[in-house]
């Protein structure tokens, strides 16, 4: 989507992430299986116009899904998206969100036997429609930040938590302060993390994970000053983290390293944080692909190298040390069962949670912090801070 205006690009991403959340039903009434695959994303694409973009009349909706049919496969293929999509018009609604349809069964079968039926709708629901915006201040305090989107007529309230700012609409780059660095685009949850994780004034801190880089960006523009190295073994989404540093102007030393196999001597850093890969499940309304990627099998897979992250990231904290370890997961086997197994191998890490830092509602009986969607109102996201004893 480079070089789109902004209009187009706003469209692009709701076409994308709708036909992406309610693909079941799309292939369901489209009866996708008798379809030649080459038409089945041209397909999806006309039937999400046709049920969800008012603005995109039905008529403009079947004339250029038939142009794309003609030109990717040929004229039967053009007739035969042209029937398809008629009778989508004719007939009724799609699933509306929170639907079955819109989740792996698997999955919302998961989330049922862990927060019920109607905890389980209600985040299904929330994964299901395009989240708002939330910035946090960057370059500018958020007095200033605040003054000047409201001067720009930008419709603006405090995020939960009071995280953050969040916007009625409009894309980031439209935004005035967007080219200065003045904020950075950040749902509640992860600004909240780095709240919790409580970093001591000064302290040098490696992000192993740090790609794109926002809570790199959010450290070091903290009012403790921490000074952070960036690192990630994906070489093409340290471009992101470049760009964001750049842009919000904060000292941020990258690099390019794989943790399992980090560049630095054991026992040297004062604070290491582990933003671990993970299933996502936590942040699916900003991901709609991910609950179509993610498979049972996954999330076992997943929390084997998380583990292994973990036990990279401990040979690196000192003495007195500090181990941050965040996902933006909602399953336990990823969170704090992952941690309580951490703690039984490495006895001399224990929790210790910072009083004041979250709301204590957002904090998890042992202490960890963990947000819900269908609880909380932002992304799903869990943090646990443990410090090296000896």
């Amino acid at each position: 989507m480079v070089g789109l205006p902004d209009r187009d690009r706003r469209l692009a991403h709701e076409l994308s992430a709708g036909v992406l959340r309610g693909q079941v039903a799309l292939d369901r009434e489209l009866d996708i299986e008798r379809a030649d695959p080459r038409l089945h994303d041209i397909l999806r694409l006309g039937a999400y116009q046709l049920r969800r973009l008012t603005r995109v009349p039905a008529h403009a909706a079947v004339s250029t899904s038939v142009a794309l049919a003609r030109e990717a496969v040929g004229e039967a293929a053009a007739r035969y998206v042209n029937q398809a999509l008629r009778r989508v018009a004719r007939e009724d609604a799609l699933a509306q969100p929170g639907s079955p349809d819109t989740h792996p069964p698997w999955l919302a079968a998961r989330w049922r036997q862990r927060f019920g039926t109607e905890g389980t709708q209600r985040l299904m629901t929330w994964n299901d429609v395009r989240p708002p915006l939330t910035l946090q201040p960057a370059r500018w305090d958020l007095a200033t930040l605040r003054r000047t989107l409201v001067d720009a007529g930008v419709a603006v309230s405090e995020a939960p938590f009071g995280a953050g700012l969040r916007i009625g609409s409009g894309h980031p780059r439209a935004l005035p302060g967007y080219e200065e660095g003045a904020f950075l685009v950040q749902d509640p949850a992860q600004a909240l993390v780095v709240r919790f994780a409580a970093i001591p004034t000064g302290a040098a801190v490696y992000d192993a994970c740090a790609a794109p880089g926002g809570k790199a960006v959010a450290l070091a523009t903290a009012g403790g000053g921490a000074r952070v190295t960036a690192g990630d073994v994906r070489r093409e989404r340290l471009d992101r983290l470049h760009h964001s540093v750049r842009r919000t102007g904060v000292a941020v030393h990258s690099v390019a390293a794989d943790l399992l196999a980090a560049p630095f001597r054991a026992d040297s850093w004062a604070v290491v944080l582990v933003d671990a890969p993970c299933t996502a499940t936590g942040s699916m309304a900003h991901h709609p692909d991910a609950r179509w990627r993610l498979t049972p099998g996954a999330i076992g897979r997943i929390a084997q190298r998380q583990a292994a992250l973990l036990d990279a990231a401990a040979r690196l904290v000192r003495s007195g040390g500090l181990l941050v370890y965040a996902t933006c997961s909602i399953e336990p086997e990823e969170n704090e069962r992952q941690v309580e197994e951490f703690l039984q191998r490495h006895p001399a890490f224990a929790r210790r949670p910072v009083s004041g830092g979250v709301p204590a509602e957002l904090l998890t009986s042992a202490g960890d912090f963990q947000s819900l969607p269908q609880r909380d109102g932002i992304d799903g996201a869990y943090a646990a801070r443990l410090v090296r004893s000896a």
